[in-house]
């Protein structure tokens, strides 16, 4: 409940709503009822009499209550609906800006399938519950309120039924609707790992089918779709008992009710009109507590959704901006100064006692077996995660120092995997650079070596790219990654192993037209192959986290048993080819 009450800032705005709706709910209630009161009197002295004026203008007020009721229903629907609708939209962007400030480390512990299910599923739970809240939980409540205050005044004769179903009523609601929330809790993990195991198959398909497991997979899909549809059995199970045994129990109250006012009619105690309308109360009794327990069970099936909301929302991110950030320019000199890095914090470090300077305009190239720790040295750079030991200077200032959008603007990132998104060409290049010109985009796919297949295609920079850019080849999105850093000019421009799917001579043009039109670019370049970068002013070797060479091409090759290694097997590796 505390995670409810944490949502309720987003109801801030719609305070109009959500009184105005309640309001209208309550002259809806009213009207209905005042209708079998009407109608009792209608029967009992109006037909009872034959007196037919009075039994027409009963039966104006039945229509005129009917009238006001389907008004007063209208609107709260009406409002309800908007308050509701706007409530979940504000709590879904909420999210989706807060998970967009997370860094690797609260994706990586929160995982992909958890964070759609929340975005998806438990908001729309959550605005399902305020809906019918503001809808059904005003309406339920007056209704069994005012039925038992009308019957206490009008039949008391029968007002010792109710003595004995409502306490049964209320203790099945309360039963039903505690054990729903612990079962519903249950189903959205179920649905989170659903949505987990689909999310990774849809993006590994050709892995999946290219290696022949689709019916592994199948079968993976299937236990968790099997624990899903168990534990959705038996909470709609829990839950559709409730209303056979309400019913049950209200049809009991009735025959009891007949029972005991056939006795009193017949001894002159009691109306006829007078069990009609307590037959009518008893049924919106039945009703106001039906629907106030079906909403209780939303509640409490949304209470666990709230508290996953909230969980997220204030998820504390590692990565955070210093008070004062610094938003100056950057000029590209940096120092790495004793830094280590884990990814856990009962982990081993990935990164170890890491320490070397580079000057603007330097190119560094940064090489070691698969593991070492290039990718990660290089995404602390725009602090994608920072380090857990030692610090990074960026122009002497502390890299934590400068305002993450000042820092991100003046480094171009090109992954390790390209991705692009769906789109034409011109919008995922534009990404480095909204307001580039049509000269600077030119400029960017000529020096990624994009322009020759871009020129090719019919709709050239419309092109439409699919989902995950798969009507690309690898080398293709590799060339557009490259282009959509190049096109902002950056001050550091980070290659992460980006050039491994092109052919050698589009390398070359490609470490050319960095080396010519980026000359005061601070370059990172992380690579498998030697000759991606010999022609760097620094090349680092790492080995186990570790710097365990340092120098020029040259003096690596004289020097560091371990490059000399990497080297004679490529070497020997290229003889053989």
């Amino acid at each position: 409940m505390q995670a409810i009450k944490q949502l309720g800032q987003y109801l801030a705005p719609y305070k109009f709503l959500t009184i105005i709706a309640p309001l209208l709910m309550v002259l809806e209630v009213t009207m209905d009822l005042l209708q079998p009161t009407i109608m009792q009197h209608m029967i009992d002295t109006g037909i009872a009499n034959e007196d037919h004026p009075y039994v027409f203008k009963m039966f104006g007020w039945m229509l005129i209550s009917a009238v006001l009721g389907l008004v007063g229903g209208i609107g709260c629907s009406y409002y309800s609906s908007k308050a509701a609708i706007h409530f979940a939209s504000d709590i879904r962007q909420a999210l989706y800006e807060k998970m967009m400030s997370y860094s690797a480390r609260e994706r990586d512990t929160l995982t992909t399938g958890r964070l759609i299910t929340i975005l998806t599923s438990d908001v729309e739970s959550i605005q399902r519950a305020f809906m019918m809240t503001l809808r059904i939980f005003v309406r339920g409540p007056l209704l069994f309120i005012g039925a038992v205050i009308i019957v206490f005044i009008t039949a008391r004769e029968l007002f010792s039924i109710l003595l004995i179903i409502v306490p049964i009523l209320i203790i099945a609601m309360y039963f039903f609707t505690k054990y729903s929330g612990m079962l519903y809790r249950r189903v959205q993990e179920a649905i989170d790992a659903v949505n987990t195991k689909l999310q990774e198959n849809l993006a590994g398909i050709r892995v999946v089918k290219a290696f022949r497991r689709e019916q592994q997979q199948i079968s993976q899909f299937s236990s968790l779709n099997h624990a899903l549809t168990k534990r959705f059995m038996t909470a709609e199970q829990i839950v559709g008992v409730l209303v056979p045994f309400t019913m049950f129990v209200v049809n009991l109250g009735i025959v009891a009710a007949l029972w005991l006012g056939a006795i009193k009619v017949e001894a002159g105690t009691l109306q006829v009109g007078v069990i009609l309308a307590f037959i009518n109360y008893l049924t919106m009794i039945l009703n106001g507590l039906m629907s106030s327990s079906m909403v209780l069970m939303q509640i409490a099936r949304a209470l666990p959704s709230g508290e996953r909301i909230v969980d997220v929302l204030h998820k504390d991110v590692v990565v955070k901006e210093a008070a004062n950030a610094l938003a100056e320019p950057l000029a590209g000199a940096i120092d790495f100064d004793h830094v280590s890095y884990r990814y856990y914090d009962t982990a081993e470090d990935v990164l170890k006692n890491i320490s070397f300077s580079v000057q603007p305009g330097q190119t560094v190239g940064i090489i070691g077996k698969t593991g070492s720790g290039k990718s990660t040295l290089v995404k602390l750079l725009p602090r994608l995660f920072d380090p857990t030991g030692g610090e990074i200077r960026v122009d002497g200032k502390p890299l934590k120092s400068y305002a993450l959008a000042t820092l991100r603007a003046y480094i171009g990132f090109t992954p390790q995997r390209a991705l692009l998104f769906s789109g034409t060409i011109d919008s995922n290049v534009r990404l480095g650079k909204d307001e580039a010109s049509a000269e600077e985009l030119q400029q960017a796919l000529d020096a990624a070596c994009a322009s020759e297949f871009v020129e090719r295609l019919e709709q050239g920079l419309a092109y439409p790219l699919a989902q995950g850019a798969t009507n690309l080849s690898g080398g293709q999105k590799q060339r557009l990654a490259l282009s959509r850093a190049l096109i902002r000019k950056p001050a550091i421009l980070v290659l992460d192993d980006t050039t491994s799917a092109l052919d050698s001579g589009s390398e070359r043009h490609v470490q050319q037209a960095i080396a010519a039109n980026y000359a005061d670019t601070t370059t990172f370049i992380v690579a498998s192959k030697i000759t991606s970068i010999q022609q760097a002013d620094m090349i680092l070797v790492l080995a186990d986290g570790e710097i365990v060479g340092q120098g020029t091409h040259q003096e690596l090759l004289q020097t560091n048993p371990h490059y000399q290694a990497i080297y004679a097997s490529q070497q020997k590796a290229g003889e053989q080819a």
